[in-house]
């Protein structure tokens, strides 16, 4: 049986606090301790000098004590830092259960696009976002995953794959800590498009003649070294050259200065593209590979996971040797710092060789970045599905139909709103039911939340999430939305077109694959009631006809007739409320029926305007 969550997380972030509490501790001893043997050191050297009965050769004992140390704090802090991630990991999973987690996660506010057919309408990026809510990844490609999961819906068997996946996720809670903790530091430092780019670009140094004219060229040089150090001994008379031989040592070495220098000159550039791209490519690699690594030590059942782990080593061999391999390039490249590597470069073609070296690595495994990429981005964008499953283990996977669009929800509430104030109301579109209710009732009554709890559910069910509902049954189907729609200044567009602009998107995507989810709050607001009325009735006309679902909500009771015109195919709800003592009080209850009494006048007078 799975820990409740509450506990679970308690429980951890108490741990994870006590251990912190522990290399707080030893932090200090350490402090203390390395400043003890840096005394101790003074003190053997100032003996050592004062008397020569103590040898300052004693001086090595506290010198290696200190090095010790130092290598022992340093981890110790790296420990500490993984420590206070998880706390922080912790600390935030406690405030989504409490509902306290607007504003502190990632808004993925980047990822909004003003033309999509649903993002801004149904709340899915920004602050208190469903990205902000559903998001523990600490990636980018993480976070490139997750959003293009919310952003289009994944067909069926995807979905099944992605339940799988995220079912088997759920209670690993130790995968999803580590993953979190690791990709801190990766999350501000990869880019996955340049990185993948990096990887799959064609070669700027090829293996071919090039790789034989470097060899060659390092053996004359080694030839020119040799020549050139012989004349520098025959100089100091440590060797005995004759007249001849001396001159053609001294032509070799000039030969080989001139020729391989020349090489390097023309090469210079290339090589420099190489090194410059291989060096911010191996930072980036070096950041991802602790998550890798991570990756690399679990094996999964569900055909899913199995498939993304087996793609890190399609060809045998692990990420996290291939990205060590790279690693030592680049060390051998920081040495060309170095002034005797600097001096010898034009003997021994330092660069190219390890330019040469750097390429062999991204022709062979270059193409897999892109893979290793993938993988992590969805893995991580399952683990944030999962966080959710596990946080809210009563809420199911959806069930999907394929008799047609429809969509049969019970006890269905909105999941950005808290579990204890969440009112769940029961929804049945499509198939032998209404294809469209029209929603009318009162300001605030829950309308719009009605349009935005089907369609962020609608969302959740397609990208592999739970739903937050009793049972949710639905096809697939393309979701479009027209509620949160606002004229533009500086665009020169009224809202009553920015809307019809909208309304003609919803329609044009009939024509595709899927059935559409039609989501309109307040059709036609911004039109009088005969235009209204008209217009309405067509374009409900034309949605139902091509095969769409979906709600409209309205104040004006003059389009409850659509539902008479329309017959078995259309049906009227409402929200209503109550008036008590002078308080206006919602219980955002959906009913059948068209509602039968307006709260404008009240909400009027309950803000003191005289009516």
């Amino acid at each position: 049986m799975a820990p409740e969550p509450h506990s679970a997380y308690r429980q951890l972030l108490q741990e994870r606090r006590e251990e912190i509490a522990r290399g707080d501790d030893r932090h200090r001893t350490l402090g203390y301790a390395k400043i003890a043997v840096v005394l101790a050191a003074a003190a053997i050297v100032w003996i050592a000098l004062s008397t020569p009965a103590l040898s300052i050769a004693w001086v090595v004992l506290p010198v290696a004590a200190f090095v010790t140390l130092l290598v022992v704090h340093d981890r110790l802090l790296k420990h500490l830092t993984l420590r206070r991630r998880a706390e922080r990991f912790f600390e935030k999973a406690l405030a989504r259960l409490d509902g306290k987690w607007m504003g502190d996660g990632e808004p993925g506010d980047g990822y909004l696009d003003l033309e999509h057919p649903y993002a801004q309408d149904l709340d899915l990026f920004g602050k208190g976002s469903l990205f902000e809510l559903l998001s523990t990844t600490r990636t980018h490609i993480g976070e490139d995953t997750l959003a293009r999961w919310l952003l289009s819906p994944a067909p069926p068997e995807t979905v099944r794959a992605r339940q799988a996946a995220v079912g088997e996720l759920r209670p690993r809670l130790d995968l999803r800590e580590d993953l979190a903790i690791l990709g801190e530091e990766a999350r501000t430092g990869v880019d996955p498009v340049s990185l993948a780019a990096w990887g799959e670009a064609p070669p700027l140094v090829g293996p071919g003649h090039m790789l034989a004219v470097v060899r060659v060229l390092t053996v004359v040089g080694v030839a020119g070294f040799l020549a050139g150090g012989a004349l520098l001994l025959n100089e100091l008379s440590f060797l005995s050259l004759s007249e001849r031989a001396a001159a053609v040592s001294r032509d070799v070495f000039l030969l080989v200065l001139l020729v391989n220098g020349l090489f390097l000159y023309r090469n210079r550039r290339t090589m420099e593209s190489v090194v410059a791209a291989v060096e911010e490519a191996a930072h980036e690699l070096g950041l991802l590979s602790e998550v890798l690594f991570r990756l690399e030590r679990e094996r999964f059942a569900s055909p899913l996971l199995a498939s993304l782990r087996a793609s890190l080593d399609a060809e045998g061999e692990p990420p996290s040797r291939r990205i060590a391999r790279l690693n030592h390039l680049i060390d051998l490249l920081d040495s060309r710092d170095n002034v005797f590597v600097r001096v010898f470069e034009v003997f021994i073609l330092w660069t190219p060789h390890l330019a040469l070296r750097v390429e062999d690595w991204r022709r062979h495994s270059g193409a897999a970045v892109r893979r290793w990429l993938t993988a992590t981005g969805e893995i991580e964008a399952l683990c944030s599905l999962a966080c959710l499953a596990f946080e809210h283990p009563r809420d199911p996977f959806p069930e999907f139909a394929e008799d047609g669009a429809c969509l049969e929800a019970t006890a269905i509430g909105h999941p950005l709103i808290p579990e204890d104030r969440v009112v769940r109301n029961d929804v049945s579109i499509g198939g032998a039911r209404p294809h469209v209710l029209i929603v009318s009732g009162s300001n605030m009554s829950g309308k719009s939340t009605m349009l935005r709890t089907l369609g962020v559910n609608a969302v959740l069910a397609q990208a592999g999430a739970p739903v937050r509902a009793e049972r949710l049954r639905l096809s697939p189907l393309d979701v479009g939305a027209s509620i949160r729609v606002t004229d533009s200044l500086q665009g020169g567009v009224s809202r009553f077109y920015a809307e019809i602009l909208r309304l003609r998107k919803i329609l044009d995507k009939t024509a595709g694959p899927l059935p559409v989810l039609f989501l309109v709050d307040e059709f036609l607001h911004g039109t009088n009631s005969h235009d209204r009325r008209i217009g309405a009735e067509a374009l409900v006309r034309g949605l139902v006809e091509r095969g769409a679902i979906g709600l409209i909500t309205t104040h004006d009771l003059a389009l409850a007739d659509i539902a008479a015109v329309l017959g078995a195919r259309a049906a009227n709800v409402h929200f209503e409320d109550q008036i008590a003592g002078g308080q206006i009080r919602f219980d955002y209850r959906m009913r059948p029926g068209v509602v039968e009494k307006s709260n404008a006048i009240e909400l009027m007078r309950s803000v003191g305007l005289e009516i």
